[in-house]
């Protein structure tokens, strides 16, 4: 697991999340600009999923491979997900919803990089 890239791609996803709170604070639904940023976040997970199954392939172990794998697709799946519920009626909630699956992006990542570095609790 590269945590550089991890925290590169948890910075990204707090500053998309910030971005969605002050939009719930002016009062906005979701517009395109968000949705993107939303869709950017995405393409840098998969990225993290294709280095993830790089160094799996390579040799590399987590302390817990179903816990890592686990995380893993959470983490590929809470955006897409999410934003199909937000969605599905666009409103200032919408918008606080997406704030919050970006936020949920640092998260899954930290534990990430905690199983990966053998923690598997």
């Amino acid at each position: 697991m590269i945590t550089g890239y991890a925290i590169a791609v948890s910075a990204c996803a707090a500053g998309v999340a910030i971005w969605a709170f002050v939009l719930v604070m002016l009062n906005r639904e979701p517009e395109k600009p968000l949705l993107m940023g939303v869709g950017a976040i995405e393409a840098l997970l998969v990225v993290q999923v294709v280095i993830s199954v790089v160094m799996l392939i390579g040799g590399g172990q987590p302390g817990s491979m179903l816990t890592f794998l686990a995380y893993l697709v959470g983490s590929l799946l809470v955006l897409p997900l999410g934003t199909v519920w937000a969605l599905a009626e666009r409103t200032r909630s919408s918008t606080a919803i997406l704030g919050v699956l970006c936020l949920t992006v640092p998260v899954l990542l930290l534990r990430m990089v905690e199983v990966w570095g053998g923690a598997s609790a």
